[in-house]
């Protein structure tokens, strides 16, 4: 497989390295990727790491995903994959942050895993101007009872894969071709509708700077700006 175009974020961090596409990466592209970064850590070979990337138009259905609830089958390219969670949009104008962590570090507890990446987007939400909450027995990032963000993860031998997504500024219309999450009554939102920041190397900037003060951590600058994650 090419390698996929990425970039270094620019402030220099010396534990997890981050990195930014800036094209849309194909879904099946990103899923290698990724997998093959994830193995790196697992046996030491490479850093943990933080993707920055967008997505073509695509569905994708986790581990608790109900056929039902694809209502456009035809509509975009639909794939399964290992993460939890069910059907979800990703698309153009939407951040994807995958994340590949080393959880041995991290207490080996999924459930405060995933409460530390809510806690991420609340806080990226924040510093963006945006109040967000949780919705009790709900994965994911609200605001005023919409949702904005989701988070759907994989971990094998105790490296996480996949993670969140935060609608910056997506076309809302494409989610109307699932039941997002399996949320019927929930309606999405975006940074755009809400009026907030829009510009995608701030957003970057915004979850860079939560990240660090969730995870008590910085990132590894990448020196090659053709390398992949």
């Amino acid at each position: 497989m090419n390698s996929v175009p990425a970039v270094p974020l620019t402030r220099p961090m010396p534990l997890v390295e981050w990195l930014a596409s800036a094209a849309p990466i194909p879904y099946r592209d990103a899923l290698a990727t990724m997998e093959a970064r994830a193995a790196a850590v697992i046996h030491g070979a490479a850093p943990e790491c933080v993707w920055l990337l967008e997505h073509p138009p695509v569905y994708t259905a986790g581990t608790s995903a109900d056929r039902s609830e694809l209502l456009s089958p035809q509509r975009f390219p639909v794939y399964r994959t290992g993460r939890g969670g069910r059907f979800t949009y990703h698309g153009p104008g939407q951040r994807l942050a995958y994340v590949m962590l080393d959880l041995s570090a991290r207490g080996r507890d999924v459930k405060a895993f995933v409460a530390s990446l809510e806690d991420w987007l609340i806080t990226t939400l924040a510093l963006l101007g945006v109040e967000g909450e949780r919705h009790p027995g709900q994965i994911g990032t609200f605001v005023g009872g919409a949702k904005i963000a989701s988070i759907g993860v994989r971990v094998r031998h105790w490296v996480s894969l996949h993670g969140v997504s935060l609608n910056v500024d997506p076309e809302l219309e494409h989610f109307s071709g699932i039941v997002p999450c399996g949320l019927k009554d929930v309606a999405i939102t975006s940074l755009a509708v809400l009026g907030a920041e829009t510009d995608m190397g701030r957003v970057d900037d915004a979850l860079r700077a939560a990240f660090e003060e969730i995870f008590a951590e910085t990132a590894l600058s990448a020196n090659d700006p053709t390398r992949s994650p």
